[in-house]
This record gives structure tokens, C-alpha cells and sequence, in this order.
């Protein structure tokens, strides 16, 4: 299988730039013991991908000519924004790669009234990054040719923790209350979606709602309690499937 990477340039690629690869990207060309004139794929996020030509290989430098630009989009049919409670151990890194890989567009993590995983300050920035790097691995991997953004960590209490009205499209907050639509409606749904979903110990009733003064509507996934990173996965499913 052909090695793909992302390149977090400043410009976008172009075909026939000579580009030094950053170090990470350079450290896959590395592991896989690419040797010059080895075949790769390489893209900025900006839309498509490249064929690109090892050129030379240093200690710790990686040079590639970029090659035909392919204008193949991937991404899923509406756009969706993932805000969760963060749970707990590795599960957040597992959501973020799910996520990813099922075409989600930017996630939002945040702590809540019942999160166990608390960041803030320095600690926080570091999991970001450490996400958003999983968030790359993973598109690298299932071929997508954008990689979701990963927001700083926010409390849901604050400003700034949910899309504005109207920004973010239709808001759905993952709900086991009486009255909640079923997850089906969402098969039928188009446009760009927000969805909320709680942490372990699920949502508040203030939290919940704040959501929906937010303009959220109420979503059940059915009788059964999911675990904290498996109920957005599901509804997220819903809502890509091409």
C-alpha cells in the first residue's frame, strides 16, 4: 500500500515543487525505509492529493518532488461537528480516530459537570496536540484528504463550547429523556449538524438545557446505554453515511 502523508505547509503543494518533508512526515519515509525513487502520496489538507517521487534521503531530512495533483474528495455528504465530553483513559484517542475516519469535521472537546478527564492549562494544549496527531494519523490512513480540526479543550459552561446559532447548522444533543427523536431522522438530514454528547456520567439536566436553548434538538439512540465513546460514533455514522 502506498505511503500517505500529510504536510502541514504554509503554501499549498503544487506539481513539480521540490519539497522537504517536516519531521514527522520524514520520520514515516524513514520507518517504511523508502529509498529514492519510491512512489508516496502527500496532501495539505486543502482539498485532493499528490502523487509525489522520493528524491533524497538524509539522517533526518526527506526530499520529494510532488507529481500530478488528483482533485478526489472523500469527505462525508454534510459537515459535522463533534462536541463531547471528554472521556476518560485512552477512549478520547480512540473517539478522535473513529471519528476521523467516519468524516467528522471538527471536534470539540470539553469538560463537563460530570467529566472524570479534567484539562486545563498546559496539560490541556498538550492532549490537543497529542489529538489533533491522531486526527492526522488517521486520515493519512483512511484516505481522506482533509483532517478535522481538534478545538482547545473548553468548559461546556463557558463561552465558546458549542457552534453560535446558525454557525454550526442544525444542533442535535444526545438525550435518554421522553420526547427525544429517534436517531433515524438523521438519515434523512443534510446540511452541516453540531451534536453534543455527554461524558461518562452523561449530561446534567442544566447542561442539557443549555444545548437546547442553543438550538439543539433532543436525539435518542434507542433503549440500550451506550458507553461515552461509543454514542457519538453512532450518531456521527448516522449522519455521514454516504
Amino acid at each position: 500500500m502506498t505511503l500517505r502523508l500529510f504536510v502541514d505547509a504554509p503554501a499549498p503543494l503544487a506539481t513539480g515543487q521540490v519539497l522537504d518533508l517536516p519531521p514527522g512526515p520524514a520520520r514515516h519515509v524513514q520507518v517504511r525505509r523508502l529509498q529514492p525513487g519510491d512512489a508516496l502520496t502527500v496532501f495539505d489538507g486543502r482539498g485532493g492529493e499528490w502523487a509525489a517521487t522520493v528524491q533524497q534521503m538524509g539522517r533526518s531530512q526527506v526530499t520529494v518532488l510532488v507529481g500530478t495533483h488528483d482533485p478526489v474528495e472523500r469527505e462525508a455528504p454534510c459537515a459535522v461537528t463533534l462536541a463531547v465530553g471528554m472521556p476518560a483513559n485512552d477512549r478520547m484517542d480512540w473517539l478522535v480516530e473513529k471519528a476521523t475516519e467516519l468524516g467528522v469535521a471538527e471536534i470539540r472537546p470539553l469538560v463537563t459537570e460530570r467529566s472524570v478527564l479534567r484539562l486545563d492549562g498546559e496539560r490541556a494544549e498538550r492532549k490537543r496536540q497529542h489529538w489533533q496527531a491522531v486526527a492526522v494519523a488517521a486520515a493519512e490512513q483512511c484516505g481522506r484528504t482533509r483532517v478535522p480540526m481538534v478545538h482547545p479543550v473548553r468548559a461546556l459552561a463557558g463561552t465558546e463550547a458549542l457552534p453560535s446559532a446558525g454557525a454550526g447548522g442544525q444542533g442535535w444533543v444526545l438525550s435518554v429523556a421522553p420526547g427525544a427523536k429517534p436517531a433515524s431522522v438523521l438519515r434523512s438530514m443534510s446540511g452541516p449538524h453540531w451534536l453534543l454528547s455527554g461524558p461518562e456520567g452523561g449530561l446534567t439536566d442544566g447542561e442539557l438545557a443549555r444545548a437546547l436553548a442553543a438550538g439543539a434538538q433532543a436525539l435518542s439512540l434507542g433503549p440500550r446505554v451506550l458507553r461515552a465513546e461509543t454514542a457519538p460514533l453512532a450518531a456521527l455514522a448516522l449522519l455521514t453515511a454516504v
